[in-house]
């Protein structure tokens, strides 16, 4: 049980890392069409705020989940099984 619960946090922090390069593709080509007014750069900036704090939360995810699978493989045995 535990095994299917990594699995999916580790599954869960990929889709959200493909999300972020998706986003941050997404905000690049929309920064091309915008130019560089005033309205445009405050809006540039505030999107790339956004995209730093998403990277951070998944820096921190990503630390979770390697805390989370250190912990399960300290539970397994030499066999591979659950204690």
């Amino acid at each position: 049980m535990n095994t299917v619960i990594a699995v999916a946090i580790v599954f869960g922090s990929i889709v959200m890392m493909v999300a972020l390069v998706c986003g941050t593709v997404l905000v690049l080509v929309k920064a091309r069409r915008e130019g560089l007014s005033p309205s445009g750069r405050k809006a540039r900036s505030d999107e790339a705020a956004v995209i730093q704090e998403l990277y951070q939360g998944l820096a921190r995810m990503e630390k979770r989940v390697e805390a989370l699978e250190t912990i399960l493989m300290e539970g397994q045995g030499k066999d591979g099984y659950t204690r």
